[in-house]
């Protein structure tokens, strides 16, 4: 057993202010209805709906990314809008600080009457993102560390961080989304770091 192995480790909470920001995408029809003829596809590919903390009529698998291109144009314009995002309200430009953006997991999901999903965070993803394709009526909100409440429209999207908890009570309308989990990643190769070998 390594020593590593056998250390504890001390859990502190801590407050912290973390910002959830809200966006329309009504200028983007095209890529809006592409994302939502990717779901309908691989509902007909994959009908079996993914297990996770969504209790949902269906949830596509996690990588839906990589079976379907459709989702590439709306994950594009998130890319960008989080690069955005981080520059005019976090002070910090991504793209200058030598990192792109990677999609770790993109799924679709959709709600019907019922529907919940449960208090989960994105974690180790840096950037969370949620598109409402369909948002129908009394459809629930998504709820943020038990305290913020986002009521979506269709159309309306929202970026927040990976290891923020939030859960979305049981709805009585139809919801249907797509959420992206992004990772930085560095524009240049990462040296492997070698093994010590004085020890």
């Amino acid at each position: 057993m390594r020593k590593i192995d056998s250390l504890s480790i001390d859990q502190f909470n801590v407050k912290a202010d973390l910002s959830v920001f809200g966006l329309h995408l009504h200028d983007f029809p095209i890529e809006l209805q592409l994302a939502r003829d990717a779901i309908t596809e691989l509902q007909i590919s994959h009908p079996e709906s993914t297990p996770s903390n969504v209790n949902a009529v269906y949830m596509s698998p996690w990588k839906s990314h990589t079976m379907n291109g459709k989702f590439t144009p709306l994950i594009q314009i998130m890319a960008d809008l989080i690069k955005k995002t981080s520059l005019e309200h976090l002070k910090t430009d991504i793209e200058a600080l030598n990192f792109n953006l990677a999609v770790a997991d993109c799924w679709g999901a959709i709600y019907e009457e019922e529907s919940y999903a449960i208090p989960h965070w994105h974690f180790p993803s840096d950037f969370s993102t949620v598109i409402y394709l369909e948002i129908g009526t009394d459809a629930a909100p998504i709820v943020f560390a038990n305290s913020l409440v986002v009521q979506p429209v269709s159309g309306s999207a929202i970026i927040f961080p990976g290891n923020l908890i939030h859960h979305v009570p049981s709805t009585k309308g139809r919801r249907v989304i797509v959420a992206i989990n992004f990772i930085k990643v560095p524009k240049f190769e990462v040296p492997i770091i070698e093994p010590y070998t004085g020890l």
